[in-house]
């Protein structure tokens, strides 16, 4: 059992100053309250750890790789793409397991307590399988319990190379199945959850409307009885063109008139809707799932953030191509996002809570629905994902409430203030460093120097 004193918690009714709170040795939360025990640990300031909603872990090998101009004098998430797929030709499994437990050790230090892992490396170069269906599915637990984060794992469909049904090419061939193979590989996926840690799930993925067909998408949803559904969801301009084009509808529009959509769904980016499209999504009560630090590194677009949240829409928050993994750099870049649009300040904030309470509040909220994970809150019997930060420092100066969240997010070194992470009651983050960090480190290092010569 560990018991931790903090002098500030946040907790689903407010802010509370000297708590104690219990983890039990399932890695549950068994109490909250005063403060009569001898602690464990002692945190300035306790909070819930959000869940990230969206990975892409192997892509964290390319991040600083795809800076120069391509070819196309407009360069865009196309060009990005292209090299995408010219680098994931050189991927093992233990290249991908290195790579994996390296992105989710970052993910933890930035102070996430788990991820939904949107996976779709599945097969070797030119779409071999392996023995094994979900061998790699297999390689993202492994890293997963290395670096001791929570796990959804989300075994992903893909089908085709765009809505013309085009066959899979180059690197897309590793991602491919049918549905039929698809959801074999998927129940192997969720035996090696299964196998793995109490805290692990799982859900699926259809990648988008590009890359499955309107029958495939049907197969795969009716084998869905329970679990989060995540999907890529109008993202740029080309894609809503395209869609349009072959289903004669807008993504949003065609997904929202064709399947029942609900809170078990999260839609990504969702960059490029309609003001109709947005209200219409947050009336679902899906999660609205945001990269903006990705979104921003591809130039797709920026989310209509204060319509979707004023219509009562859930949204959370994601690292996707993880390109950088800050926590509160994605906050801060949604709100900086909406500012630059309205010409305004303090966008996300209400007449109640300051604009680093909405969008903290946001990412533990919906990045727990997102992930299907018992989380996202500091009570009993929620999963104890829970960051330990310090205030005496130049970046919070011991202030308290929102006041504290505030800066943050918005005092350039919140991540910096992080001392503690707890992910289902496995202390992985101590002083401020993973407690594995070296030796992951180190691998993924040596998997860098392999793949940096091969390409």
């Amino acid at each position: 059992m560990q018991i931790i004193h903090a002098k500030q918690v946040l907790t689903d009714g407010g802010w509370h100053g000297e708590l104690e709170i219990i983890i039990d040795e399932s890695g549950r939360i068994a109490g909250v309250g005063p403060q009569i025990r001898t602690p464990t640990q002692r945190v300035a300031l306790l909070l819930p750890a959000p869940l990230n909603l969206h990975s892409h872990a192997f892509q964290r090998a390319m991040a600083g790789l795809t800076e120069a101009r391509g070819p196309d004098p407009r360069d865009s998430f196309w060009t990005w793409r292209r090299l995408m797929y010219k680098f994931l030709e050189q991927l093992t499994p233990d290249h991908v397991e290195a790579i994996a437990a390296l992105v989710f050790m970052e993910m933890l230090e930035a102070g996430y307590g788990a991820v939904a892992e949107f996976h779709y490396l599945h097969h070797d170069v030119g779409g071999r399988p392996y023995a094994n269906l979900a061998e790699m599915s297999g390689r993202i637990v492994a890293a997963a319990v290395q670096a001791g984060i929570g796990l959804t794992l989300l075994p992903v469909q893909y089908q085709y190379g765009g809505c013309d049904l085009r066959p899979l090419n180059g690197g897309q061939q590793r991602f491919g199945n049918d549905p039929d193979r698809f959801l074999r590989l998927h129940d192997s996926a969720v035996l090696a959850v299964a196998a793995s840690s109490p805290d692990f799930n799982t859900g699926l993925a259809p990648h988008s409307l590009r890359a499955v067909d309107p029958a495939g998408l049907s197969t795969v949803l009716a084998q869905a009885v329970s679990g989060p559904i995540h999907m890529h969801l109008a993202e740029q301009v080309a894609e809503v063109e395209e869609v349009r084009a072959h289903l004669g509808a807008r993504p949003t529009e065609w997904l929202l008139a064709n399947h029942a959509v609900d809170e078990r769904w999260c839609l990504i980016h969702c960059t490029q809707m309609s003001q109709a499209e947005t209200m219409e999504l947050a009336r679902t009560g899906a999660v609205a799932g945001l990269c903006p630090l990705t979104e921003s590194n591809l130039g797709d677009g920026i989310f209509n953030g204060t319509t979707f949240l004023g219509q009562g829409g859930t949204i959370g928050f994601g690292s996707d191509s993880n390109v950088q993994i800050s926590l509160f750099e994605e906050l801060k870049t949604l709100e900086y996002s909406q500012r630059l649009r309205d010409m305004s300040r303090a966008v996300m904030a209400t007449s109640n809570r300051s604009t680093g309470r909405v969008l903290f509040d946001a990412a533990i909220k919906g990045g727990a629905q997102a992930g299907g994970r018992n989380s996202g809150r500091i009570e009993t019997g929620a999963w104890a994902d829970l960051i330990g930060l310090d205030d005496d420092n130049q970046w919070l100066c011991n202030r308290r409430g929102d006041a504290a969240l505030d800066s943050l997010v918005f005092g350039g070194g919140g991540q910096a203030c992080i001392r503690d992470v707890w992910s289902a009651g496995r202390h992985v983050v101590k002083d401020g460093r993973h407690v594995r960090r070296d030796a992951i480190v180190d691998s993924f290092k040596a998997t860098l120097r392999q793949l940096e010569t091969s390409i």
